[in-house]
């Protein structure tokens, strides 16, 4: 495989670990790149730009990043409380008074950006067509009884984490979220990154799809287990339930889809433009804005929710909103955070060494936390910090 782009010297395991992914682990197309203290210094990309296609992956192709997507609503929730127009302990009814019902008066900001709101499910899903309703996805989370009492256990959000995070970023700001990332982050970040794909920007974007770890992948193979292979199989399980909050699954490479603004699953963005949001989050990018001061970078991977998931049924670690570095998400080190995306994506800032880590992929695999690919490409990253 051509491996096109640059790496800075001492970053070559990056490049190495890339073309193995292709050679190894059934890579199609993807694109990886990484900053330090603010300039880039790996910006890598091959394959395909389709999964089901021949034509090349481009300098620019971005694709769809599914839960990657809440590493940038959380950063917009966190800006808004660094600027003091929201309260992370105050109840998201103060904010959204309809989200008062059924026993939810309790629940506070800092809930729903750690998982710990209690509503990863809805007893009614909702259509793909209905989901991209701002309006319907926020009525159905407020009417939404919590399956267990607010701020007492985390289980991920997987899909209602999208009406929970935009609906309180369009009360506070009285915009839509998508239009207020565009905006507030994407825009003063110099990011390639969208909620809600703008018509202009249709043509850069690939197909997605599933694809299989090849039986050569390399390594040893694992099973998942027995406890979380039993709860993705029964569909009256929180976990089948809380990725079943929108039936049947949406055509993620449909244009409606694609135009909608969905926080937890539909983000577009290139590699590039997750790694410079997440540099942007922590330094300055290229001598331009810094988004998050010291103390929201503190806040950022300051522990909210450690343990068994409810949903995921792993022990997982969040901050407010970002998932941090542990066994289940492995991401730089200890001080890590951002958000991986199910089957493939991920993207972090690691404050204590100023890299910040963008990787995108058009072909998705069966995980949801730690795609091999991904962690090679970490662990090359590791190495060339020595």
């Amino acid at each position: 495989m051509d491996v096109n782009g640059t790496v800075a010297e001492g970053f070559e395991p990056v490049r190495e670990a890339f073309a193995a992914n292709f050679d190894l682990r059934g890579e199609r197309g993807a694109a990886v790149a990484v900053y330090r203290d603010g300039h880039r210094v790996v910006h890598l990309w091959a394959g395909t730009r389709d999964v089901d296609g021949t034509a090349p992956w481009e300098p620019g192709t971005a694709q769809i990043v599914r839960s990657a997507t809440k590493g940038v609503v959380a950063a917009a929730l966190l800006l808004l409380h660094q600027r003091g127009e929201l309260d992370l302990g105050a109840p998201v009814g103060s904010y959204w008074p309809e989200y008062k019902a059924a026993g939810k008066e309790h629940t506070l900001v800092r809930h729903v950006l750690a998982h710990r709101a209690g509503v990863p499910v809805l007893d009614r899903p909702l259509t793909p067509a209905e989901a991209a309703d701002p309006d319907l996805g926020a009525a159905a989370v407020a009417a939404q009884a919590p399956v267990w009492e607010p701020g007492t256990d985390h289980g991920y959000h997987a899909q209602t984490f999208s009406w929970l995070t935009g609906e309180l970023v369009r009360r506070v700001t009285g915009r839509p979220v998508g239009e207020w990332i565009a905006d507030e982050i994407a825009g003063p970040a110099g990011a390639d990154l969208w909620l809600g794909l703008p018509e202009r920007e249709h043509a850069r974007v690939g197909r997605v799809g599933p694809v299989d770890a090849p039986e050569n992948a390399g390594g040893p193979r694992t099973r998942p287990k027995r406890a979380v292979a039993e709860a993705y199989a029964d569909p009256d399980s929180l976990t089948r339930r809380a990725f079943a909050a929108i039936t049947p699954l949406p055509d993620e490479n449909a244009p409606a889809y694609r135009a909608a603004a969905l926080p937890a699953s539909n983000g577009i963005a290139t590699a590039d433009g997750l790694a410079r949001f997440y540099a942007s989050l922590i330094g300055e990018v290229d001598g331009g804005t810094r988004l998050f001061d010291s103390v929201t970078t503190r806040l950022a991977r300051t522990e909210q929710s450690a343990g068994p998931d409810r949903v995921l049924v792993v022990n997982t670690r969040y901050g407010l909103g970002h998932m941090l570095h542990g066994p289940a998400s492995p991401l730089l080190s200890p001080g890590s955070f951002g958000h991986p995306g199910r089957g493939g994506a991920l993207a972090f800032a690691d404050p204590d060494s100023g890299i910040a880590f963008g990787y995108v992929t058009n072909g998705f695999r069966t995980g949801v936390t730690a795609d091999p690919r991904a962690q090679a490409l970490i662990r090359a990253v590791r190495t060339a910090l020595g």
